[in-house]
């Protein structure tokens, strides 16, 4: 048949993605280099903004980016956990190319049984750094004369591999740690960030950290990078926030049934979390106060503004922080609600502002966007798997493409060891547990919940020969089969989760919407600072 033909033709480009050759279309809106922010929330869900339509959270500051810039409503993440995908923003390449397939930390191979949950499977192996051989986005700015600058969370390598390692001529707060050490208020706990006053909030600070390097650095372009903790567990608030988001939540009858099992861990159905939304808030504010220093310091109309996510909202593991529905899954879940994240561009003086786009898009793609945007070279042999998406800033629309996924790990939310591929409007999940395959049309079916693969078998087999000559060609790890496991064992496990987690659960959800409600930390004396 004539598609089939189609699609055996493009996947058999699929692995040639890094021979292409890249010129810049030079997108360039102003004479001066423009300035790059680029903003990443840690573990925001795609529906966790009141822009992306969540009807609980509330976040005034990045819904006003979003009026002024194009927001993808089909934005993803390369990975559905964190140091992946941070790795794929910097690099431009997919986690199956760099190697960085898990959390860095993450137990493999046969260390999995450390975590007694006796899976079908051992975990595959990983790279716990970013090679320092690539050239990173941040060095391809500094190439061109920009001046770098991180804050916040890195997580893609310890000593030898952190920011001032990869490009940016200031790190602050950045180390090979993934959550917040010492919470969200001082002391932090942080080799790399000196402590402030008690209770000092940590998103706020590092964006006075970034505002005080815009200063500085105002009179050239540079490039900084905002990496927020938020809204990384552990999750915490002020006793303020959380009772305006208590009472909000509780002007409608509580369902006592907030969880719906998944398949090995109970899953968050409601954003009802009062903590977990006053996080929210606060990363907002801080946000607000880089925004607003722009226009203070006169440099809006010369910078670009990127704000994204790393990976799907936590509604499983972690701190089950919130629900991404209608989208299934979390972080962690091969599913729409791991792999989708908020991924807003504000370009100045760009006409098409305050439009959404459902081009799917990926981390991969900043980098060489970015570039095309400042009107500066491609780096096609380093940005591999991504494609500019600058035509859209002219109205036009970008080049095809199929997007691949590549997890080959439980994680601590549980989603399965899985790779992903999407093309058009298909999207195809290939389990390692059992080697079954899973076909979802997302323009029909956003939520995945009628599997089509056995009325689409040719599609079903042109997309998983797509995805795994591509796999193959880069030379992909894949999980093993644990000899140990037994089926009697997992089960037993996964009876304790259904019945003790998921009452504990419960328990906790119900007691943190309560009037009498207290932190197990001190960090209710957070609210004596003035931010």
């Amino acid at each position: 048949m004539v598609w089939s033909k189609r699609y055996i033709f493009f996947f058999s480009l699929l692995s040639l993605f890094s021979c292409k050759s890249e010129k810049s279309k030079h997108y360039k809106t102003t004479e001066k280099s423009p300035n790059i922010l680029f903003i990443i929330a840690d573990d925001l869900g795609a529906h966790d903004l009141s822009t992306t339509g969540s009807q609980y959270y509330e976040t005034p500051n990045i819904d006003g980016l979003a009026a002024k810039g194009v927001q993808f409503d089909q934005g993803y993440a390369s990975c559905q956990v964190c140091s992946p995908s941070r790795a794929s923003i910097m690099t431009g390449k997919s986690p199956a190319r760099h190697g960085i397939t898990d959390w860095i930390g993450a137990l493999e191979g046969e260390k999995w049984r450390k975590k007694k949950r006796n899976n079908k499977l051992l975990p595959a192996y990983y790279q716990h750094a970013l090679d320092t051989s690539y050239v990173t986005m941040p060095e391809a700015f500094k190439e061109h004369g920009y001046t770098t600058f991180f804050a916040g969370k890195w997580h893609i390598g310890d000593e030898g591999s952190l920011p001032e390692d990869h490009g940016f001529d200031i790190n602050i707060g950045g180390f090979e740690a993934g959550s917040p050490k010492g919470g969200y208020f001082s002391p932090y706990k942080n080799p790399r960030l000196e402590d402030g006053p008690k209770g000092e909030n940590l998103s706020m600070r590092l964006a006075n950290e970034t505002v005080a390097f815009m200063k500085n650095n105002k009179d050239k372009p540079f490039f900084a990078c905002l990496s927020f903790y938020a809204v990384h567990g552990p999750i915490q608030t002020t006793e303020e926030k959380w009772k305006k988001y208590r009472d909000k939540a509780t002007t409608k009858e509580i369902d006592p049934t907030g969880y719906k099992m998944g398949k090995f861990l109970p899953i968050r159905q409601y954003q009802d979390n009062p903590v977990y939304a006053g996080l929210v808030e606060s990363m907002d504010d801080a946000v607000g106060r880089v925004l607003s220093s722009l226009d203070e310091l006169g440099l809006s109309e010369n910078t670009i503004i990127v704000f994204t996510g790393d990976n799907g909202g936590v509604s499983a593991g972690d701190s089950f922080s919130t629900s991404n529905l209608p989208l299934k899954g979390g972080k962690g879940y091969q599913f729409e609600g791991g792999l989708r994240t908020p991924y807003i561009i504000k370009v100045p003086g760009n006409k098409h502002q305050g439009i959404h786009s459902d081009v799917p898009v990926t981390g991969t793609d900043f980098y060489p966007t970015l570039l095309d945007l400042a009107g500066l070279p491609l780096y096609p042999e380093q940005h591999q798997d991504g494609i500019s998406v600058a035509p859209i800033f002219e109205g036009k629309q970008p080049e095809e493409r199929a997007i691949v996924w590549h997890y080959p790990h439980y994680g601590n939310q549980g989603g399965e060891p899985s790779s992903v591929i999407r093309s058009g409007k298909w999207k195809l999940i290939h389990y390692y547990e059992d080697n079954r395959e899973e076909l979802y049309n997302l323009e029909e079916d956003g939520g995945e919940l009628t599997d089509l693969s056995a009325d689409y078998p040719s599609i079903v087999k042109n997309l998983s020969d797509g995805l795994f000559t591509y796999l193959n060609d880069l030379g992909a790890n894949y999980p093993e089969e644990d000899k140990l496991w037994t089926k009697d064992k997992e089960d037993k496990y996964l009876n304790k989760v259904r019945t003790v987690k998921m009452k504990t659960l419960e328990k906790s959800r119900i007691n943190m919407l309560g009037e009498t409600y207290q932190p197990n930390a001190d960090w209710w004396g957070s609210q004596l600072i003035v931010d």
